[in-house]
Order: structure tokens, then C-alpha cells, then sequence
């Protein structure tokens, strides 16, 4: 609360500058005239590009409200974002990937004013410069930088009140003089993210029920400060640092566990219960830096890119977890196990990378270049597992430590070729070679140093082409083969212990997988579009459920743990429609999307990699095809256009995905917003009818099953205030891809 405070006290500095806009109100409503005429969404040879300067939307939302309303993005869980419904998508800042853990880039999207933009551009398929996992797209957002000298900026305070009350706010300032360019962001809050779990699992025999509640309260504080400096008319020099820190001091998790017990003929034998109780603290702190020079080097935009970039990541986590029985009296008072765990994570990686790019006369582009990680994850992790005897007395203490350091080093190297066959057709080619070698050492107190080692060679060929029919028709084909890594988290060996017979387990043996993706995309008139996707996965990497009984104290007991490992194969399969089209002299601006998924699962798995214990065996092999519906309106309620009315809706059907069968999900959002003057004043109800509620059911052929119903209370209301003081006039910022592209995403 005192970040929120503090800021508030600079939004209310700031209002003394409201006279100075006066002088330049003319020729801002002048520019802002010429500029909302330009065409809003159109397609360029590989991406799909949504002017945000020329839309209406933008005015008094977040960036991530600007995003979730961006043609072809949604997200379904108010955090990560998805492109076309499926693929992942990764958050570029002018050009360069941003360096923050999925947890703070959330909140820097949540607090960065979507007047900072300029344009957002949609990659689907990205070419072999970028740096990206698996079949993940990019969303390059392109922030305003200031043409003429002076200070102009925003601030912008809201409340949200979902289960509990939030509050945040955030400053933004943009400073030109002569050669000079300095942008900054400052943001904070704080929150308490609450969710209501029902897990279920078990065999006709027995069947263990988990229902209860989470709170995790959250105080964070972030920003950036980026340098730009015109060295002469050919280079330029830019630095930026991005920091977060947030605090989860008192996170609670209670559930209340039920084991039933029934005989062949489904007669209930027995039941009992017990407790757990979680509570845990954690921090985590961000903090990245990056060094950029750009040469010209002649008239036709040849250029040398040089980056350099050092991050580092830490989070510092420790929990007491309670297996609490019913006393005497009745009471859950009586103690049956007690876990303390410290799970500490600190991540430093160095990145270098070097681009040129040749421009010829005849509408050739040679692109070549390279690029070096060297990361290094440090985690001690320690368990200490108390046990007591049924009458509640002390029994036994079994530590369980490891420490567990992963060195990794990634070298890179690139070659495209784009060529412009004529004014309506064009092509690009092009190669990544990536070199991997990694090392994990796992050291147990009185066990052997366990090593772990990866030395893997890939070759990711690229091809795209796109040919302009006419000037209303246009169609595009993209191919390209990545891989995806495993997060540095999912490498760390440790266990996470929800239940008693419930946890989660990482692997140090888990390896890379391969993806082959497939994309053919027709425009027509840079408002309707079809876009028709293929992609198949190798060796996928995700989460298993994994089961057995368990003896213990002479009862028989039912044990789920969920088991990150390689599973098998996976091919999705996609078709999607969709317009981006203004209605009624632009008091209409509509965005619309529908398509249909079909996945092909083929998994299995019965031993976790990592401790060699033997489940169950767990069979994926089941197919889906599933409908996705989006569509976000926004409606000028007045002829001046300074009330709009906002309606979005998102619908997406059950889909099988690794853990079992997903159910449909679907929100409908509503927005009420007032521009006057310099102020912006919204606004926003999310999920109204409070549909957006994850479920997961899985059955298999040996009766086993296992349900998941994730409840993250949605439904709230968000009512937010901005103000943007100085001159607006602005002009698109330098581009600048960052040298860590390949291991920022592998913190979160």
C-alpha cells in the first residue's frame, strides 16, 4: 500500500502541468485529425500490424487491456496471452524481448497506459532472426517516443475489487532535447490473488476428494528507464534497465481431504479426513540491462546491430506445510506431518548477439548474424519432513536436501535471404544453427554427485513467401521448425507438496522438443482474413498425472503426483476467420474471430524419470476438435466521441490437452469509459457472468481418474483514472531486439 500511496502522490504533482497543454491543443487536434485516417490493421510480409495511434481504443486502458482487444490475441486466464487462440505469444518492447518473469511482465502490461503505444505488431510465424521456443509468436510493442524537445507523459491510478480490493498506479514520462531521448515508467500496487481449487482423483476403490481455498497477497513495484542517443546522423547508441520486485509475504492454502473407501460392489466401507494447511513467504526480484549500438551503414537501411545484455533473476520461497488429523474432540488440531521447505532460485545470464543486415538495389535483403547465452541457475533447495505417530507424538524427521546448479551455454547463428520478385510478390529463406551444451549437478548430503549433461546440434530451416493478388487480395505461406527448452524451474529436481498424497515433481532429465509449424494466411482489404495453421510437436513437454496406492499405518491410501517430464507427441490443427473493420463514420470499431482446433494427442508414461517410482500407467491418446469465438467491440456513445461503450466475448470449447479434457471456457467483459480533456476516466466489469472457470476431467481404460476445477474469481470491476500532461506529438521509436531473446521466457 505505501507504492500505491507514493506514486498517487506524484499523479496529483502532476496536475499543476494541465495549463501547459493549452498552447499546443490546436495543433494536437490537428495531427490527431490526419492521424486517425490511417488504415488501423493491415498485413506486411510477416506480421499483421495494429496501429494503436490511429484507434480509438487505446485512449485510458492498460497495455494489457490494448492487447487482450488486439486482432488475433486473447487470453483466457488474465495473464498470458495467446495468438489465434493456440500459440503461446511472447512480449517483445520495441523490438527487443522483454527480460521479466511471467509473474512482473503481467503487472508491467497491467500498468504501463496504452497511450505509450504506437503500434502493435502481431508475428505469427517468426523468421530465423528471432529467438523464439516451440511454436511461439511474437507481439512486438512498439512504444511513442517524443519528435520535438520537451517532457510530455501520463499517470493513472485504479481499483479493482474481484473477491478482494486492489490498487495500483503508474507514471510515464517521455523526455526529448536535441540527440537525447529518455523514456521512463514507474508502477506499483498491491493485490491478494485469491482461488478456489476442487481436485478429485482415485479408482473405484478409493477416491480422494481436495476442496479448499488459496490467498496469495502480492506488493510489487517496477519500472524502466530507457537511453537513446544520437551519436551522428549514422549510429545510434540506446540503454534500458527494466526492474521488478514483488513480495507474497502470508500465502495460504487450506484444503480438507477426503479418502473414501468402497468394495466391489461401490458399498462405502470407510471415510476419512484430514487437513492441509500451506502457509508460505516468498519475494522475487528482476532486474535486466541492455546495450544496444546501431550503424547505418549506407543509404538504402543496410545496418550493423550490436547488443549486449546481463540479467538476473532471483526468488526466494519458503513454506510450512500441515497434514492435520481430527483430535479427540473432533478438532483438526492433531499434527500427522509437517514439511518445511526452502526452495530458493537465482538465475544470472549473459547475452551477447550481432546482426547486419544488406539492403541491394534490386530489392534483395541479406540477413546474417549470431548470438551467445551463458546462463548459470543456482538452487539449494531444503525439506525437512516431520512425522508423528496417530497419537499425535513425534515420530520421525527425514531431511531431504539438494543442490542442484545448472550451467548452460547457447550459440546461435542465423542466415536469411528476403527477395522482392515484383510488386506482388516476395519470398524469404532462411536457416538457424543452434549449438547447446548444459550441464546440471544435483549434490545430495551422502549420495554420489549426480551430473546431468546435454550437448544437442539443431539445424530450424525457414521458408515464407507472399504474394499481393491484387490491392484488396493477399495470401502468405510460412514454414518453420523450432525448439522448445525447458524452463530452468522445470529442470530444478524439487518436490512441491499440496496434500499429503499430493505433489508436484521437476526433472533435471528432461530434454528439448522439436516443433514443425505450418501457416497459410489470406487478407482482403486489410479488414477480413482466413488463417489456416498446422503444427506438430515432438517429445512435448508438460505435466502428467501420475497415480498408485499407497501403505501407511496399515491403511491403503491413494497418491497423485503431477510429474514434468517428455510425453509423447501432440499435432494441432486450426482454421480461423476473422475482420477488423470500423462501422458508422468509426463510432463502431469491431474485431471479430472464429475458428475451429482439432488436437491429436499421443502420450504415455508410468515411471517419473527422476526417483524411478513406478505409477499407473497414464495413456493420452485422444483426439478433440473444439470451437473459439472472440470478438471485442468498442462503441462511441456520443457524436464528439468522448463516452464509449465497451463489449468483449471470448467462447472456447473443450479441447484435450495433456492433463485430461479441458471444459469450455467463455467471459463476457463490459467497459465504460469518458474522455475529457486531458483525463480519462473508466470503467471496466470483467466476467460477467462468471463462466471463466478452468475445469479438467480425465478418465482412463484402468479406471482410473482425476478431476481439476480451478475457481480464480474473476468477476470484478476495475475503476481507473488517467491523465496525460505535455506535448503529444510523437513518432515511432528505433526497434532494437535484445541480446537474451532465447532465455527470458525460461525464468517464468
Amino acid at each position: 500500500m505505501k507504492t500505491s500511496l507514493l506514486i498517487a502522490a506524484i499523479f496529483f504533482s502532476g496536475l499543476s502541468m494541465a495549463q501547459q497543454k493549452k498552447t499546443d491543443s490546436a495543433k494536437t487536434k490537428d495531427i490527431e485529425a490526419v492521424v486517425i485516417t490511417k488504415q488501423v490493421f493491415k498485413k506486411q510480409s510477416d506480421r499483421f500490424v495494429y496501429d494503436v495511434a490511429a484507434s480509438p481504443v487505446a485512449k485510458g486502458n492498460t497495455t494489457f487491456d490494448l492487447l487482450r482487444q488486439t486482432p488475433l490475441l486473447s487470453t483466457t486466464d488474465d495473464k498470458t496471452l495467446k495468438i489465434a487462440g493456440k500459440n503461446n505469444a511472447l512480449i517483445y518492447i520495441n523490438g527487443r524481448k522483454s527480460n521479466m518473469d511471467a509473474e512482473s511482465l503481467a503487472q508491467f502490461l497491467k500498468n504501463t497506459p496504452a497511450e505509450n503505444i504506437q503500434k502493435i505488431e502481431v508475428i505469427t510465424m517468426p523468421g530465423s532472426e528471432f529467438q523464439v521456443e516451440s511454436s511461439d509468436g511474437i507481439i512486438n510493442i512498439v512504444l511513442k517516443k517524443k519528435m520535438s524537445d520537451g517532457l510530455n507523459g501520463n499517470m493513472r491510478m485504479s481499483n479493482s475489487q474481484n473477491k478482494y480490493n486492489a490498487s495500483s498506479a503508474s507514471f510515464s514520462a517521455n523526455y526529448r532535447k536535441d540527440k537525447l531521448g529518455i523514456s521512463a515508467n514507474l508502477y506499483g500496487g498491491d493485490n491478494i490473488q485469491a482461488q478456489e481449487y476442487v481436485l478429485k482423483n482415485g479408482t473405484s476403490l478409493l477416491k480422494n476428494e481436495s476442496v479448499g481455498l488459496v490467498d496469495d497477497p502480492n506488493q510489487y513495484i517496477g519500472g524502466y528507464l530507457n537511453f537513446d542517443y544520437q551519436l551522428n546522423e549514422k549510429s545510434n547508441l540506446a540503454l534500458s534497465w527494466n526492474t521488478n520486485a514483488t513480495k507474497s509475504y502470508g500465502s495460504s492454502v487450506n484444503l480438507l481431504n477426503t479418502l473414501r473407501t468402497f468394495d466391489n460392489n461401490g458399498t462405502l466401507l470407510e471415510t476419512k479426513f484430514n487437513k492441509s494447511d500451506n502457509l508460505e513467504n516468498a519475494r522475487n526480484y528482476n532486474n535486466s540491462v541492455n546495450l544496444n549500438y546501431e550503424l547505418k551503414t549506407d543509404s538504402l537501411g543496410s545496418k550493423l546491430n550490436l547488443n549486449a545484455a546481463y540479467l538476473n533473476f532471483r526468488r526466494f520461497q519458503n513454506s510450512d506445510n500441515r497434514t492435520l488429523v481430527p483430535a479427540v474432540d473432533g478438532n483438526f488440531s492433531q499434527l500427522r506431518q509437517q514439511v518445511l521447505q526452502d526452495i530458493p532460485q537465482v538465475i544470472n545470464n549473459f547475452s551477447a548477439m550481432a546482426d547486419y543486415i544488406q539492403k541491394f538495389k534490386k530489392d534483395l535483403t541479406i540477413s546474417v548474424g549470431g548470438n551467445f547465452n551463458r546462463t548459470k541457475t543456482d538452487n539449494d533447495t531444503k525439506n525437512f519432513f516431520y512425522f508423528y505417530d496417530t497419537a499425535g507424538n513425534f515420530d520421525n524427521l527425514r531431511p531431504d536436501l539438494n543442490h542442484f546448479i545448472y550451467d548452460e551455454n547457447i550459440y546461435g547463428f542465423y542466415l536469411t535471404a528476403e527477395k522482392k520478385f515484383s510488386d506482388k510478390f516476395s519470398g524469404k529463406i532462411g536457416a538457424r544453427y543452434e549449438i547447446t551444451k548444459s550441464m546440471g549437478t544435483s549434490e545430495i548430503p551422502e549420495k554420489p554427485m549426480q551430473v546431468f549433461e546435454r550437448d544437442y546440434n539443431n539445424l530450424l530451416p525457414y521458408l515464407s513467401f507472399n504474394y499481393a493478388i491484387n490491392d484488396k487480395n493477399n495470401i502468405s505461406y510460412s514454414f518453420s521448425s523450432r525448439m522448445r527448452r525447458p524452463s530452468f524451474w522445470e529442470l530444478n529436481p524439487v518436490k512441491n507438496i499440496l496434500t499429503e498424497d499430493n505433489y508436484t515433481q521437476n526433472n533435471p532429465f528432461v530434454k528439448a522438443s522439436t516443433t514443425y509449424n505450418q501457416e497459410l494466411t489470406y487478407m482482403f482489404k486489410n479488414s477480413y482474413f482466413l488463417i489456416l495453421n498446422h503444427s506438430l510437436f515432438k517429445d512435448v513437454i508438460t505435466q502428467v498425472p501420475l497415480q498408485r496406492n499407497i501403505e501407511r499405518d496399515g491403511k491403503t491410501y491413494r497418491q497423485l503426483a503431477y510429474i514434468r517430464t517428455n510425453f509423447g507427441d501432440k499435432q494441432e490443427m486450426s482454421a480461423m476467420i476473422g475482420m477488423q473493420k470500423t462501422f458508422f463514420k468509426k463510432a463502431l470499431t469491431t474485431n471479430f474471430n472464429i475458428g475451429i482446433q482439432h488436437n491429436i494427442n499421443d502420450g504415455m508414461l508410468s515411471t517419473d524419470p527422476t526417483t524411478g517410482i513406478v505409477f499407473d500407467t497414464y495413456i493420452n491418446k485422444n483426439k478433440s476438435s473444439s470451437l473459439i469465438i472472440q470478438t471485442n467491440n468498442t462503441l462511441a456513445l456520443d457524436k464528439k466521441k468522448t463516452w464509449f461503450l465497451g463489449v468483449n466475448y471470448f467462447y472456447v470449447d473443450k479441447q484435450q490437452i495433456e492433463l485430461g479434457m479441458l471444459k469450455d471456457l467463455m467471459s463476457l467483459d463490459l467497459s465504460l469509459k469518458k474522455n475529457w480533456n486531458d483525463w480519462t476516466f473508466a470503467l471496466n466489469v470483467t466476467d460477467v457472468l462468471r463462466t471463466n472457470i478452468v475445469e479438467i476431467e480425465d478418465f482412463q481404460d484402468n479406471g482410473n481418474y482425476n478431476y481439476v476445477k480451478n475457481d480464480q474469481f474473476r468477476r470484478g470491476g476495475t475503476l481507473s483514472i488517467t491523465y496525460n500532461f505535455g506535448n503529444q506529438k510523437v513518432k515511432k521509436v528505433r526497434d532494437i531486439e535484445g541480446a537474451s531473446d532465447a532465455i527470458k521466457s525460461r525464468t517464468r
